[in-house]
């Protein structure tokens, strides 16, 4: 049996449907797309979401913690939270301990948010018309693939 009839895809092939990014960009083009009208009826945009799942999950948060949950940059997480807090959904304040540091906390109407949230995961897997089964494993598969993907970066950019 060749590498080819075991994985379904040829090694260097150049093929568009036979690379994995491309399968990974869709799958997140088509997740995000089935997001919007969920995050639309809240007033989120997807990337202002995941930021709140941060925030309702652990509370005040620092930036730099908040940017690194996410797997984003400060400067990238910058904007983001200005919009977030002009939306009256967050407030973000220097740290009392440590003036280097910016906390960012949910204010009280962000909070009702997450009530109004709590539906959208359902709702997406609904959509899917993926089990919890299904989805644990495709979750674990993805984070697998994601922990080697960035240690094979760190371990070219040394």
């Amino acid at each position: 049996m060749t590498n080819e009839e075991t994985t379904g895809t040829r090694e260097g092939s150049l093929l568009l449907d036979d690379q994995l990014c491309f399968a990974l960009y869709a799958a997140h083009r088509a997740v995000t797309a089935a997001y919007r009208p969920l995050l639309d009826e809240l007033g989120l945009t997807y990337p202002q979401y995941l930021v709140l799942l941060v925030l309702w999950e652990r509370g005040e948060t620092p930036v730099k913690e908040l940017a690194a949950a996410l797997r984003l940059d400060y400067g990238t997480v910058s904007p983001l939270l200005k919009r977030l807090e002009a939306a009256g959904l967050v407030r973000r304040e220097r740290s009392a301990r440590d003036e280097r540091s910016v906390l960012v906390a949910v204010t009280a109407r962000g909070e009702e948010l997450r009530e109004r949230a709590e539906c959208v995961p359902g709702a997406l897997l609904m959509a899917t018309g993926l089990g919890g089964p299904e989805v644990a494993r495709l979750r674990e598969d993805l984070w697998r693939l994601a922990e080697k993907a960035e240690d094979e970066a760190t371990d070219r950019t040394r």
